[in-house]
């Protein structure tokens, strides 16, 4: 596939150009069909909707669940809702293409995505294991999408109607849209947008570009002539004049906004510090930031190629740095990957939705159930949102494993209170089983909600990846004012007894707001809340970008009090990741030791997955460290490879456990530590072995004695049936009865 040779328009002209609202554009003349009670999923409810045609189908991974918490319903009846006719298939057999032909053919495209998850994390464990499940499937059957889902439904869908318009969009082309490292292959893999053929992809919330696309398309564009939409990315063979190019390699120092907190924050305002390399020696200029904006709108990075990257990690890192620099909406350009003879076009990310398109967003009419086809099945990722609700996107905490920045974006985009509760009332009012409890008011994170920079100036001139890392930036609105309000509001409705909060709790900030972290110990936290602090050392959290653990002690000293002042007992569950890059076996045995001495065992352990985009994935694969600039020489980043290093730090999380015993004793006598092999308390592990855990060879004791070791030891049985009188950090929580 190629993109017909015409010059691409200016991306960035139309930023001074007054926004248009998604809901603006005048309706399709399908409009008079009404609203569908859901998508068809087949030809019959097409005829009872008195269709001949779809204008657009919907092909996902995931079962069809009419829930705002699923991407193929929100773009789904946000199509709708503009007068385009909306097909879904869901979870198509995709050995052949008949599934694929279900509905005919579309009229406009196929909107093709893997689902709320990326295939791949989807179906294969940290350690490469296939996952017997699959939560966004009827009765968790596993198997119902296949790897790399975007490429192979692309595929299919070229098999079942050659000249359709595939437009593929959702985190798992999100997180592909450029040469990313694979950890399922150990290799670089190309854009998807290449593999799949498709004709256009859409990265982030898609929401505005999707809507743009189809109707420039219903209005009789072609495909190849959408080249100017933000949050989008396409193939070309070349780049035309007037189109000014830049070498990726001489950007890659931004000036300082507050020296030295960050490298990647901007200088004083109205001024940007750029920095290049002349004989060997760095040079500093300062330039009218008007100027450079002017530069921008016709400007393209060009980025390493994808042969430059497979063969050499020290390009892919800076490649992810640039990609990670140039992300904000506000000042972000153009980027361009050559892969052999075409070019990826990426163009500038989306401009986030204003509130009251979040709140239209979330009010359109979803029928809050999977769609009847399914019957009596559960799914279990509806059962866990069913009676949750979104206020918020995007996460401006910048955290380098996680893909919620790379994909959402760091601005948050917020719903209105009363938008949130209205959707309350109708959760209430109108979804089955309900009891009173709303299971989550969140998103990404519980406690973002309007937060955002104190200056639309300096937020749109930032680059820095991180608001909160190393620091919470000064300009940052830390207010949990709306929030608190917010919860009052929802714990007061009529039939409404409890409101929790499921989404992780971004402790820094609530730590700076007591009257929140009051708020929430004592009304919305049913027994347990998660926080993650990921790490404890400073090797590790320097490459995480999380805080020390110094703000985790400062967020527990608020939730004891408060929980001790309503007379509650309420435990925090912390998160940690094994094996992330930055991370030794003395980090790993620091984090044990400190487990130990708070009491926690961890039921479930959380080792570090190299997702594509993230810049520890960058870490991973290159050994250095893309948060600076990327050099031969920059700093080299230790990272835990291999399936022995990866079992063991997973093991120092899981102390406890017998079967880990073995590894760890060997592990302490290589580190010079035999000092903690022992019986008493002060010892992490035993020196004997269980009859029937690990090896044999170790020495053995009746499991009878070991359980009396446990109890004696730690204070706890195993597997306790109720909450002990005094706090001793995380419990295993007894499963429910069927």
């Amino acid at each position: 596939m190629t993109i017909a040779q015409k010059p691409v328009r200016n991306v960035l002209l139309a930023d001074t150009a007054p926004l248009k609202d998604i809901f603006s554009y005048r309706k399709y003349w399908a409009a008079r069909f009404g609203t569908a009670p859901f998508l068809p999923m087949s030809r019959a409810e097409m005829d009872v909707l008195g269709w001949d045609e779809c204008d657009i189908i919907i092909v996902t991974g995931d079962a069809y669940v009419d829930h705002p918490s699923f991407g193929m319903a929100i773009v789904g009846r946000l199509l709708e809702a503009q007068g385009f006719r909306v097909g879904l298939i869901a979870q198509p057999p995709w050995q052949n293409a008949d599934a694929f032909k279900e509905l005919g053919r579309p009229k406009l495209f196929f909107g093709v995505t893997a689902g709320n998850m990326d295939s791949m994390v989807n179906r294969y464990t940290s350690d490469r294991r296939l996952r017997s499940d699959d939560a966004y499937t009827p009765g968790a059957e596993g198997g119902r999408r296949p790897d790399r889902a975007v490429i192979v439904y692309s595929q299919r869908v070229r098999e079942a109607f050659s000249d359709a318009v595939v437009v593929i969009g959702g985190i798992e082309a999100s997180l592909r849209r450029i040469a990313h490292f694979d950890y399922w292959s150990e290799k670089v893999r190309r854009s998807v947008l290449i593999d799949a053929k498709a004709d256009l992809l859409v990265y982030g919330n898609a929401e505005r570009a999707i809507v743009e696309i189809a109707h420039r398309l219903a209005s009789g564009s072609k495909i190849s002539e959408l080249t100017d939409l933000r949050g989008t990315a396409f193939v070309r063979s070349s780049i035309e004049s007037p189109w000014v190019e830049i070498d990726s390699t001489r950007i890659d120092l931004p000036g300082p906004l507050n020296p030295p907190l960050d490298p990647y924050a901007m200088p004083e305002q109205g001024q940007v510090k750029k920095t290049g390399v002349v004989d060997g020696a760095v040079q500093s200029v300062r330039f009218n930031r008007e100027n450079k904006l002017q530069d921008r709108r016709m400007t393209v990075i060009r980025m390493p190629s994808y042969e430059a990257v497979v063969d050499d990690p020290v390009l892919y890192a800076h490649a992810s740095r640039i990609l990670h620099v140039e992300s904000n909406p506000g000042n972000a350009r153009a980027l361009v990957q050559r892969h052999g003879q075409r070019e990826v076009w990426i163009n500038p990310p989306p401009i986030p939705l204003t509130t009251k398109e979040m709140d239209r967003v979330y009010e359109l009419p979803y029928a809050r159930i999977p769609h009847p086809f399914y019957a009596e099945a559960k799914i279990p990722a509806f059962e866990m949102i069913r009676f949750s609700v979104t206020i918020q996107r995007g996460c401006f905490g910048g955290c380098t494993f996680c893909s919620i920045t790379e994909h959402e974006g760091r601005i948050i985009q917020n719903r209105s209170a009363d938008s949130i509760i209205k959707e309350i009332e109708v959760i209430r009012d109108t979804v089955p089983g309900f009891t009173g409890v709303i299971s989550d008011l969140g998103g990404p994170t519980a406690n973002m909600y309007r937060l955002a920079c104190k200056s639309r100036e300096i937020e749109s001139a930032c680059r820095r990846p991180s608001c909160v890392f190393p620091g919470i930036c000064p300009n940052l609105n830390t207010d949990h004012a709306p929030l608190i309000e917010l919860y009052r509001r929802a714990r007061a409705l009529p039939g409404v007894k409890k409101v929790l909060i499921a989404s992780g709790v971004r402790y820094d900030l609530a730590a700076e707001s007591p009257e929140y972290v009051k708020e929430l110990a004592q009304h919305h936290v049913g027994g347990y809340l998660k926080i993650a602090p990921e790490a404890l050392g400073e090797g590790p959290l320097s490459k995480m970008m999380k805080p020390g653990v110094g703000t985790y002690y400062k967020f527990k000293a608020l939730f004891d009090k408060y929980s001790l002042e309503a007379g509650k007992e309420q435990y925090l569950i912390p998160y940690f990741i094994a094996a992330h890059p930055g991370t030794t076996d003395e980090d790993m045995l620091e984090l044990a030791l400190w487990l130990k001495q708070n009491g926690f065992r961890a039921d479930q352990v959380q080792a570090f997955l190299p997702s594509p985009m993230a810049t520890a994935t960058a870490m991973y694969h290159s050994g250095k460290n893309p948060l600076r600039k990327v050099t031969r020489q920059s700093e080299d980043v230790i990272v835990p490879k291999g399936l022995r290093v990866r079992r063991l730090h997973k093991a120092f999380l899981r102390y406890h456990d017998a079967e880990n015993w073995p590894i760890l004793r060997q592990a302490l006598r290589d580190m010079g530590r035999a000092d903690l092999i022992g019986n008493s308390k002060r010892h992490l592990v035993p020196n004997y072995q269980p009859l029937g855990t690990g090896k044999q060879s170790e020495g053995t004791r009746r499991p009878q004695k070991y359980q009396a070791f446990k109890t004696q030891h730690t204070g706890l049985p195993s597997l306790p049936t109720a909450l002990p009188k005094k706090p001793v950090g995380r419990l295993r929580r007894p499963k429910p009865k069927p």
